[in-house]
């Protein structure tokens, strides 16, 4: 058991810390963002999922109540491989450790969708005081769409069942068709790969522990993927030249082009659809998302492996 426990505790800290410091710096994940956040992804599965497995040999070592039915199933020789019996003193206090990180991982999560709920109700509350009845005839209409007055240019999506597709009647009288078009089928891009979820879960888990650096990246890598991500979409349907122009148009008067740190972004994604990069090949592409997908299963190989040694 101490082995698994150390091998576990190895696996998590290089999933936590230098991977991901790696990882920002690569310029790969710009070209392909759709596969960069299922690194990440994966990356946070292999760390949660070392935590989690660690504390179950932990627990069984320490409390043999939960030992029996942890390996009630299992022969008296996959019992004897853990050697559960002779737990050092420093596993108690890893098993307490953990423990309380999964109660406040667990907190954080609920607490992220607690408040999210929050949220989404007052934004609904507030949109139907002030949406007037959707025009017909609307240009580029597609799906459940809310048109609300208000000079100011903006389009974002609410997520819900189904999700909510919100533009301004400014942004209709300042983009083109085709620009609306771009603008809407971005926010559906995010609706459709669920998005909100990812974002909810990357601040939780960098809210709940902002020192440790993979979910501190997790959560600003995420944020500026999935945006990048929708970009893809719109670029692919409407052109690179039309979503440019409609990110222009619709944030121009939020200083889109400014050096500023929360305008930065914004400048980032009209230079990269001005300028789109190649893409990942597909064998490159398929081999990183097959290479990432077999990372979480490294915590579970560790944990088992006794058990299978001492079958075989």
């Amino acid at each position: 058991m101490t082995v698994c426990l150390l091998l576990l505790s190895a696996v998590a800290l290089t999933a936590a810390v230098p991977v991901p410091r790696a990882l920002t710096r690569a310029a790969w994940p710009e070209r392909d963002p759709v596969v960069a956040l299922w690194v990440w992804q994966c990356l946070v599965a292999t760390v949660l999922l070392c935590c989690l497995t660690a504390l179950v040999l932990g627990t069984a070592a320490v409390f043999h109540t939960v030992r029996d039915h942890v390996f009630a199933p299992a022969p008296p020789g996959v019992t004897a491989a853990y050697d559960l019996s002779a737990a050092p003193i420093w596993a108690a206090g890893l098993t307490l450790l953990l423990a309380c990180g999964a109660a406040w991982t667990t907190a954080m999560l609920a607490r992220e969708l607690v408040e999210a709920r929050r949220r989404r109700g007052q934004a609904r509350a507030h949109l139907r005081e002030r949406a007037p009845d959707l025009p017909a005839g609307l240009p580029a209409a597609r799906g459940p769409l809310l048109v609300l007055e208000d000079e100011y240019p903006d389009a974002w999506w609410m997520p819900g069942n189904p999700p909510q597709l919100i533009v301004t009647t400014g942004a209709l009288h300042r983009l083109t068709d085709h620009q609306l078009d771009a603008v809407l089928t971005h926010e559906r891009g995010h609706a459709r790969a669920r998005h909100d979820w990812l974002l909810h879960l990357s601040t939780a888990l960098a809210t709940g522990f902002p020192r440790i650096p993979l979910f501190a990246h997790f959560c600003d890598q995420t944020h500026r993927l999935v945006e990048l991500a929708a970009d893809d979409t719109a670029s692919r349907r409407c052109g690179h030249l039309t979503t440019a122009l409609a990110l222009i148009e619709l944030n121009q008067h939020r200083g889109v082009l400014s050096c500023a740190s929360t305008h930065r972004l914004l400048g980032e994604r009209v230079d990269r659809l001005l300028e789109p990069r190649p893409r990942l090949g597909r064998r490159h592409r398929a081999l990183t998302t097959t290479v990432a997908a077999l990372i979480p299963l490294l915590p579970l190989l560790i944990t088992f492996a006794p058990g299978l040694t001492a079958l075989s």
